[in-house]
């Protein structure tokens, strides 16, 4: 049975899943110690667990799109308060360990690089998992942060306009790194390899948060289908499925079947629509699955699951190691850390800037 949800538990759903794909990519950096514990094709799906980055990415453009749609392109201000809120959301978490990993003498060693702190390491093949490790994916979000308001506009005139500008926008990265490479001293290896730039920078993953924006602007499309009742089953069991039969591509247990072409066309066609259609269901169905989303925990870890990416590899991780190991990887220490971050630094300092911009604006 499936029922409209309550208006406030609308996007409750939403949220709860930012827990599941943060513990997704959890199983994912951790599933080389439970290998010989696994059976080889359950290990074999958890090889492509780091496909949660990408449900964060189909997430963020539906939500960025719902929220801001194309309002910020209407003036200059609108734009430049748009993205500081950006900014404000993402960035001072990551500037916090960041500086802790540069003045930690067991890790940085006090070699500040100022490009770390603007994300531009994660335009480079060769620095792009330096410091904190998964950084790179906020340099993603961060470049469609910058582009969505366009985005929206184009969308708004046509879905063919979208599509055009983002296959430009692939082709003139690609040949930047290409002619960086050729004609240049491209050590860092800015914008090359093609595969780097297609599954690890916006250019190359924006169909995902295209398809985000596509369920925010036309809403009414999934629900006409045909099968739109069973849309939460089919998005859920068709993303684990694709995830799966992905893996089949890889050659060996370390590969992935991103690695290869066939898996890369899975990952660009059948991995966005299927989420798409999961997220739609959790809006508009009552579900077991909608109903365990919106509990209270799933909330509640969900709201932290951004701090829990930042610190679940990399240095927060290896650090909590050289105190303290338990046999669950520290998975529970790390949400605990993770919700004293959300609670202790994250939140707050979001609720002040919110705060600030709300006293100027009644002052204009």
């Amino acid at each position: 049975m499936t029922t409209n949800p309550s208006t406030p538990n609308h996007f409750k759903a939403l949220t709860g899943i930012r827990a599941i794909a943060a513990i997704m990519i959890f199983v994912y950096h951790n599933r080389k110690y439970w290998k010989d514990d696994l059976h080889p094709e359950v290990f074999r799906l958890c090889n492509e667990f780091n496909l949660g980055v990408q449900l964060f990415f189909v997430l963020s453009g539906f939500l960025i799109a719902k929220s801001y749609g194309s309002q910020p392109m209407q003036s200059v201000s609108k734009y430049r308060g748009y993205f500081m809120q950006r900014i404000v959301r993402i960035m001072p978490l990551y500037w916090l360990l960041l500086t802790l990993y540069f003045i930690d003498p067991a890790f940085g060693k006090n070699h500040f690089l100022l490009p770390h702190y603007f994300l531009l390491q994660g335009f480079s093949n060769t620095h792009s998992l330096d410091a904190i490790a998964q950084s790179w994916s906020l340099t993603v979000e961060m470049t469609f942060y910058a582009f969505a308001p366009f985005l929206m506009v184009l969308l708004q005139k046509h879905l063919k306009y979208l599509l055009l500008f983002l296959l430009v926008l692939l082709a003139s990265m690609l040949f930047i790194g290409w002619f960086w490479t050729t004609y240049g001293s491209n050590s860092g290896g800015y914008l090359t390899p093609v595969h780097f730039v297609v599954m690890s920078t916006f250019a190359g993953q924006s169909v995902l948060f295209a398809a985000g924006m596509f369920l925010a602007h036309y809403p009414n499309f999934f629900s006409r289908l045909p099968f739109a009742k069973y849309a939460t089953t089919l998005g859920a069991f068709g993303f684990m499925v694709s995830l799966y039969i992905i893996g089949l591509f890889q050659e060996r247990r370390t590969d992935h079947g991103t690695n290869h072409w066939q898996g890369e066309l899975l990952f660009f066609t059948i991995v966005p629509i299927c989420i798409v259609l999961l997220l739609h269901g959790l809006m508009h169905q009552r579900t077991y699955l909608q109903r365990f989303l919106s509990s209270k925990l799933m909330v509640f870890l969900g709201n932290a699951s951004f701090a829990f990416y930042l610190v679940h590899i990399s240095y927060v991780n290896l650090k909590l190691k050289s105190w303290i190991f338990f046999s669950d990887r520290n998975f529970i220490l790390l949400w605990v850390v993770s919700i004293a971050l959300y609670y202790g630094f994250e939140k707050p300092i979001y609720a002040w800037y919110k705060s600030k911009v709300d006293v100027s604006l009644k002052k204009v």
